[in-house]
């Protein structure tokens, strides 16, 4: 997609919201280290709630997406796989064991079984092997039981959504909020599916075209997946890069594409990056946040939007020096983590509380 047709589109009254509006930065809290600018510019970001409120609601339910619509949130993710009879459905994985109850149901003990997946070794159940109203009868448990325990009680309550309900979820909800949400789709294991007879990029674009829904960005870890999604449909693209490792079947790490000519080569095809937080502020072998890198300010010179992943409230996942306390599970310093982000010229962050994220970007306090 051409930088003047995603311009283009982010005027339109469907448009992405990626450069729209303004917010003031607020002073760092205590905690947060002297790299952190006393005086931070205006800045305007998007909060894409990351697999929905998955810090409320097991992630990829309708529920999870539906409250963090009302959290505020301008975008919500799912991640996309496929069923045996080829439908789209939002699921972390393919292998569903740790976020569905597959693993209780014995009428589908005998369907447990080993595959390589992006040339690793994978045990357990797998979307490709059920039609979508086998998957229906599953129900959405949490993914991580031990550092969220509270989700735990809606074990059991939701079903797998189709892209297609997310679709129509997020229109029916714009429509009664008077505000446009986004929806921001990552293709897993699109070489994999492809593998198999079962691309994801042609019912992923059938679907977005279908649905006549324009505030969309796709996302994908892989290369190939999305240099052929930019031959197929005009949506604003997304190449995510992980902190450390390699895009599957491209032949160069996550490195070699945030260097300058990297960068330059994902803009022939892509519109963003979906930068792992480390890449923007690397930590030590202590866990605590170093300088920052020039890699925001290096994309932006190539044109290319910078959103961030993944925000996430709990110290577990905080940089040591915005912990508080010893508990891994309770609440660190996420606002001076994210305003800290944000002071870099982020473009918008990937939340598991969107709430949290909304407050930090509209200069509120957080609950």
């Amino acid at each position: 997609m051409s930088l003047r047709s995603f311009r283009s589109l982010a005027g339109s009254t469907l448009a992405l919201t990626l450069f729209a509006g303004a917010f003031s930065v607020a002073a760092p809290a205590a905690a947060a280290p002297a790299a952190l600018p006393a005086k931070a510019e205006k800045k305007s970001a998007v909060v894409i709630a990351h697999r929905g409120a998955s810090g409320y609601r097991p992630e990829h339910t309708l529920a999870a997406y539906q409250l963090a619509i009302q959290q505020g949130a301008d975008y919500v993710e799912p991640d996309l796989v496929i069923t045996k009879d080829g439908v789209l459905v939002a699921r972390h994985e393919n292998e569903i064991s740790g976020t569905t109850d597959v693993a209780k149901r014995p009428e589908f003990a005998d369907r447990k079984t080993t595959k390589t997946i992006d040339g690793r070794a994978v045990t357990g159940w797998f979307t490709e092997d059920f039609t979508l109203p086998e998957l229906k009868t599953l129900r959405a448990i949490e993914r991580l039981p031990a550092v969220r325990p509270a989700n735990t009680a809606y074990d059991g309550k939701f079903p797998v959504p189709t892209l297609q309900e997310v679709v129509d979820l997020v229109k029916r909800e714009s429509k009664r909020r008077h505000r446009t949400i986004g929806i921001y789709p990552e293709t897993k294991h699109p070489t994999y599916f492809r593998s198999i007879g079962k691309p994801l990029e042609e019912p992923l674009v059938k679907t977005l075209k279908r649905s006549h829904w324009k505030k969309v960005v796709i996302q994908s870890f892989e290369t190939g997946n999305l240099r052929r999604l930019n031959r197929m449909i005009d949506v604003p693209l997304a190449q995510l890069i992980d902190a450390a490792g390699a895009p599957y079947g491209d032949g160069r790490t996550y490195d070699d594409l945030v260097t300058p000519a990297g960068l330059a080569d994902i803009r022939t095809y892509a519109d963003g990056v979906g930068l792992n937080t480390a890449r923007v502020i690397p930590l030590d072998a202590s866990g605590r946040t170093r300088p920052p890198t020039t890699v925001v300010a290096d994309a932006h010179k190539a044109k290319l939007i910078v959103h961030v992943w993944t925000l996430r409230n709990e110290n577990q996942f905080l940089p040591v020096d915005f912990r508080i306390g010893t508990d891994p599970t309770a609440r660190g310093n996420v606002e001076g983590w994210l305003r800290l982000l944000l002071a870099q010229d982020i473009d918008g962050v990937f939340a598991d509380f969107p709430d949290t994220a909304r407050a930090v970007v509209d200069g509120k306090r957080a609950a």
